[in-house]
């Protein structure tokens, strides 16, 4: 198994439980995004981004910080897997818009994004984190679908091989 780096940020905890629980399947340790620069991720072949989104469509606060280390950072030969939690029934224009706008830095910096998932099941306007018709990666909501967070991930970490 590649090397794996779980990072996120998060502000009401759904974000960091969401990790939490996606460390556990793979017997790792997430770690939060907050006060860190780009060099956390060179020892990984492969990272785990997690971010919700704020308000109508902007960054998480650690993240936003944390912008200027993504733009300085080198991904090349990484392989970056996104989750990205929202309400897709308060914020319906801007559902899961982070995540898209975390996945733009990250090919920006020469990662690879991986673990697309599908829009089906989810009832949203508009947002920035589907590309081709597909989320850039795991879409959840802890306010609307709590009840499907633990299949999602199985299922999300089974597609990607983990």
């Amino acid at each position: 198994m590649a090397n794996i780096g779980i990072f996120f940020g998060s502000d009401t905890g759904n974000t960091e439980k969401a990790a939490e629980k996606i460390a556990a399947k793979l017997s790792l340790e997430p770690q939060d995004i907050a006060g860190n620069s780009s060099d956390i991720f060179d020892d990984y072949d492969l990272l785990i981004l997690g971010t919700p989104t704020a308000n109508y469509g902007e960054m998480q606060p650690d993240w936003d910080y944390f912008v200027p280390e993504m733009e300085d950072a080198d991904l090349t030969g990484k392989k970056v897997a996104l989750f990205g939690l929202g309400d897709q029934v308060d914020y319906p224009d801007s559902f899961l818009d982070a995540m898209g706008e975390l996945a733009e830095m990250v090919e920006e910096a020469g990662g690879e994004l991986i673990g697309e998932w599908p829009t089906d099941g989810y009832q949203f306007n508009d947002s920035r984190a589907v590309k081709d018709g597909k989320f850039v990666g795991l879409a959840l909501d802890e306010d609307r679908q709590p009840e499907l967070t633990d299949d999602r991930i199985a299922t999300w970490l089974t597609t990607m091989g983990l």
